[in-house]
């Protein structure tokens, strides 16, 4: 055998494994890259689906919040408050009154005694109503206000809902149907009362019941028990009002 052949052999040998090595490194990279692009996608798509619900709760809690500091700042006070909720704007603040506010039945035939039948018998059973009610009590006036532990995100005094987070609808016990748009008030009065309410917040335009959530409000302690999908407002009948003392949530 040739001297000269032995160094080229070697020469060979050397450069196969310096591509082989080249080409086992360059495999572990590729590995290596694809596993951390895998893993960052993974995150960017969790995070895309959690990240409306994160706000959706978030937005269920300050809704939350400020039914429990109105309903406690209004026997602490012993003013009249109501919670404002803009379904166009999207945001919520607390307004308070220095007069007391008297809210009229729904039911105006629950006035006792016989139906008017003529014309005559309708104005003097008119008039009686009239002194019987004596003179016409002003409308409370209500004030903006800041709460604690309710700071206000704007000079106006309002908190936003969390970014892509809207009303769905709104009713309280004095609304006859949700209410979709404007605004819904829900009113607090002194010795811990407030109305029965439902609040749903949805993730943006979806009708999607799983994007949605639906706070409770009870009358009688103002607790609010936030449930899944789209929860009516049910007004108990009068048999039930006794029950209302346990005051279950809603």
């Amino acid at each position: 055998m040739s001297p000269r052949r032995v160094p080229d052999r070697c020469e060979r040998a050397r450069r196969w494994l310096a591509r082989r090595r080249s080409a086992g490194l360059t495999l572990i990279e590729v590995v290596v890259v694809l596993a951390i692009v895998a893993l960052v996608a993974g995150v960017a798509i969790a995070g895309s689906n959690q990240l409306p619900s994160t706000r959706l709760r978030r937005s269920a809690t300050l809704i939350a919040s400020a039914v429990k500091n109105a309903y406690v700042r209004a026997t602490a006070t012993s003013h009249d408050l109501r919670l404002v909720m803009d379904l166009d704007q999207q945001r919520i603040w607390i307004e308070e009154s220095e007069a007391p506010m008297l809210v009229q039945p729904k039911d105006p035939s629950a006035a006792a005694g016989a139906e008017a039948v003529t014309e005559a018998e309708r104005q003097a059973h008119d008039e009686g109503d009239r002194l019987m009610k004596g003179p016409p009590i002003p409308k409370p006036s209500f004030r903006r206000i800041v709460a604690s532990g309710l700071d206000e995100d704007d000079k106006q005094g309002t908190k936003s809902l969390q970014r892509g987070i809207r009303f769905r609808s709104v009713q309280t016990g004095h609304d006859d149907l949700p209410r979709t748009s404007g605004r819904a008030y829900l009113y607090f009065w002194p010795g811990g009362r407030t109305e029965r309410a439902s609040v749903q917040i949805r993730i943006g335009d979806s009708d999607e019941d799983y994007k949605t959530f639906s706070l409770m409000v009870a009358p009688l302690t103002g607790k609010v028990t936030v449930k899944n999908g789209p929860v009516e407002l049910v007004i108990p009948t009068d048999d039930e009002h006794a029950s209302d003392r346990q005051d279950n949530g809603f």
